[in-house]
């Protein structure tokens, strides 16, 4: 077997590991945490990488093997520090969801669809980054509010989201 050909086997191999963890990765997850370079991810992507850049140096240079493990090793480890500063590190921080609960849509604008009596319930729509969600709700002051108005949520008592009608604040007087 060439050296060739051992850089094109590690890549092989290495790609449809780098597969098997993008599906099964959660049973790996908590290995990397305590050690960043001991994340299967930053450890596969640096075998990835030094054995595809010594794939193409075997193949496409005149360089001895030494020269090109060393210099496959050097590129493997830098395209595997960007990796980890311009895109792991950050994913890593990045908080996204489309959870909620209801206590953080105080102070969001809804929609009366049910129109509330006074001392009564109608019900209220908002809309959320996962859509529009449908609230039971009260007047604040036991008011009445119309069909179509369109309130500010106050606070959520009991699953009863407490509104008052908005009004705009109107910068131009």
């Amino acid at each position: 077997m060439t050296i060739e050909q051992m850089y094109f086997y590690v890549l092989l191999f290495m790609g449809a590991a780098t597969i098997l963890y993008v599906f099964f990765g959660d049973v790996a997850e908590g290995i990397g945490e305590g050690i960043p370079f001991l994340n299967p991810t930053i450890i596969m992507a640096f075998i990835t990488f030094a054995s595809a850049s010594g794939y193409l140096l075997e193949s496409l240079t005149t360089w001895n093997s030494w020269s090109i493990l060393i210099t496959s090793l050097v590129a493997g480890a830098l395209f595997d520090v960007l990796l980890y500063f311009l895109f792991l590190l950050p994913m890593s921080h990045a908080e996204v969801s489309i959870a909620y609960t209801d206590e953080s849509l105080a102070g969001q604008v809804g929609k009366v669809i049910t129109p509330i009596p006074a001392d009564g319930f109608g019900e209220i729509v908002i809309e959320t980054i996962s859509g529009l969600v449908s609230k039971r709700s009260a007047g604040y002051d036991n008011e009445e509010i119309d069909y179509g108005k369109e309130v500010l949520i106050i606070e959520v008592t009991n699953g009863t989201f407490l509104v008052r009608e908005y009004e705009p604040f109107d910068f131009k007087k």
